[in-house]
């Protein structure tokens, strides 16, 4: 296995992104930041990338901000910067316009579990533990967390994994919705890929388009998300895609995507 920090692999027409530190397991200094960052880029630019699955080495997802480097600066705007440069990347993972699953295994821990939860889905080993470790250590909630963890959960739920900052198991994290499968540690990455693959005909610009209007459906009203829905589906009445896949309806034919059987 390369020595580099953040992997990038292809495995059919799925990006496989790999945080590579697992001797630290997994956890994010700056250098492993900005390979992440470059990561994304690279599979929402390329367009023979249809989906991504974002996992990490060594029997761990991520443990978080690698705390243990030093800095020279007053601490307040350090920390603010580095929040900014991190949301960043993170906003463009949770917007990228392809289905992203996140492969938990072992740990995913403070902004380890801010990550994991910027993918559309998450399927987790049995072995795994998400924890909101933040009250443990005197830090608030970072990279999201507030914004995501009561959308999945509910507020109340929300509060409750945040002050008790407790480990949760997989087949919690399962009941309440924070992962949508769990499944043994050896065959987490293979069925990761299996799922990530069902999108791999899919009309990607219409997944991606549903998948940024969806995103903001906790914060836009009801007229704007019409106003949204109208465009977007101007934009798919007009591409190739829409043409061929009406045709092949109308003549009876086998469909470009048939959809994907139930993906949980």
């Amino acid at each position: 296995m390369s020595d580099s920090k953040v992997l990038f692999e292809m495995d059919g027409k799925t990006a496989v992104i790999t945080i590579n530190r697992p001797q630290r397991r997994n956890a994010l200094d700056d250098e492993a930041k900005q390979l992440l960052a470059d990561a994304i880029r690279r599979a929402r630019e390329d367009r023979s990338v249809r989906s991504v699955v974002l996992t990490g080495a060594g029997g761990h997802f991520c443990s978080g901000a690698d705390l243990s480097g030093e800095a020279e600066g007053e601490m307040p705007f350090l920390v603010r910067d580095a929040l900014l440069g991190a949301h960043r990347w993170h906003a463009e993972l949770m917007d990228l316009e392809k289905p992203v699953i996140s492969a938990v295994d072992g740990y995913a821990v403070g902004a380890g579990l801010s990550l994991a939860l910027g993918a559309d889905f998450i399927i987790a080993s049995d072995r795994a533990r998400l924890v909101s470790n933040f009250p443990r250590i005197g830090f608030a909630p970072d990279l999201g967390l507030m914004y995501i963890l009561p959308r999945l959960v509910g507020l109340v739920r929300a509060k409750e994994i945040v002050f008790s900052a407790r480990d949760i198991l997989a087949d919690e994290a399962l009941s309440i919705g924070l992962v949508q499968a769990v499944v043994p540690s050896e065959r987490l990455r293979e069925t990761a890929v299996e799922y990530a693959r069902r999108f791999d005909n899919a009309p990607t610009h219409v997944l991606g388009m549903a998948k940024g209007i969806m995103n903001r459906t906790f914060e836009t009203d009801r007229n704007a998300m019409t106003q949204l829905e109208t465009a977007v589906q101007g934009l798919c009445a007009a591409s190739s895609y829409n043409a061929e896949a009406v045709r092949r309806f109308f003549a009876k034919e086998a469909p470009l995507y048939p959809g994907a059987e139930r993906l949980f």
